[in-house]
């Protein structure tokens, strides 16, 4: 990840990006590295935001590419059990888009609503307002904390 950073405001944008598919690793850790580097906090909000949200959508559409079959005949997941899966899903709908921030299951999240085919507008504009809180909250302890934020979170 460190190498992302050298690229700054790019490395942050396609580092989010990839941390928003199933590449597991941490977008705090970039946000966080560019702020403490000088970066603009908007700026490094937006591009984030923009980067991580892209590549949300990206595994949603991965998802909606995908089969029943797929899953049947490659990982062993039953009809039943992905029947069952989707009853859970519609359960709370697009709604679930807001949990994509959330590290490892909102990549799952993501893909899953594509897979079950929920509305794509309502699921990236979920998505959006919950990647835009999560690195809100990041860059507005960083500005309100400053040297001690960093301090508690090291």
């Amino acid at each position: 990840m460190e190498f992302l950073q050298e690229f700054g405001y790019i490395g942050l944008f396609i580092g989010t990006f990839l941390a928003a598919t199933v590449i597991p690793f941490s977008s705090e850790f970039l946000i966080i590295g560019i702020l403490v580097a000088g970066g603009n906090p908007l700026l490094s909000f937006i591009l984030a935001t923009a980067g991580n949200w892209l590549g949300g959508l990206t595994s949603y559409c991965l998802g909606y590419l995908g089969k029943w079959e797929w899953l049947e005949k490659w990982f062993g997941v039953t009809r039943q059990n992905l029947e069952k899966q989707k009853r859970r899903i519609d359960k709370y709908g697009a709604l679930l888009a807001f949990l994509s921030w959330a590290p490892f299951i909102g990549d799952l999240f993501a893909v899953g609503l594509g897979f079950y085919r929920l509305d794509f507008i309502k699921c990236s504009l979920y998505m959006l307002i919950g990647k835009a809180m999560r690195f809100g909250v990041w860059v507005i302890l960083y500005v309100a904390y400053g040297q001690r934020f960093i301090d508690m979170i090291s």
